[in-house]
C-alpha cells in the first residue's frame, strides 16, 4: 500500500537543504519514493488551521512503508538526514497512507 511523506518546513539560513535537495531524489528513489509535489506558501490570506504555515511544502509518495523506513535507515544516506534537519526549521514530517476515497475515514 502507498504511503505518503508530507514534508512542510522553513529553510534554515545556511546551504544544508540546498546540498539536500541535490541528492534526495536519487536516494528517494532507489528506496521506491518519488516526489509528486512540490511547493512554496502563498501567502494567502484565508489560512486556516491550527498550525502555523510553512514556506516549503514536499509531498513523496513511497510505494511502501518498508520502502519509507529503508531510505531513514539506509547506512549509506546517513550523512544525508543531517543536512534534511539542520537546513530547515520547525519541520513537520507527516506519513498517510493511500486511500481511494475517503469512505474508510467517514465510516468511524
Amino acid at each position: 500500500m502507498s504511503l505518503y511523506a508530507l514534508n512542510l518546513f522553513d529553510l534554515a539560513d545556511n546551504d544544508d537543504y540546498r546540498a539536500y535537495s541535490r541528492r534526495s531524489p536519487d536516494a528517494v528513489g532507489r528506496h521506491g519514493g518519488r516526489v509528486v509535489a512540490l511547493g512554496m506558501h502563498a501567502g494567502h490570506p484565508a489560512e486556516l488551521g491550527d498550525t502555523e504555515p510553512r514556506e516549503a511544502l514536499v509531498l513523496v509518495e513511497w510505494e511502501d512503508r518498508a520502502g519509507f523506513d529503508a531510505f531513514l535507515a539506509d547506512p549509506d544516506l546517513r550523512d544525508l538526514h543531517p543536512l534534511r534537519e539542520n537546513g530547515t526549521r520547525r519541520y513537520i514530517w507527516w506519513t498517510y497512507e493511500h486511500l481511494d476515497d475517503l469512505r474508510p475515514l467517514l465510516r468511524r
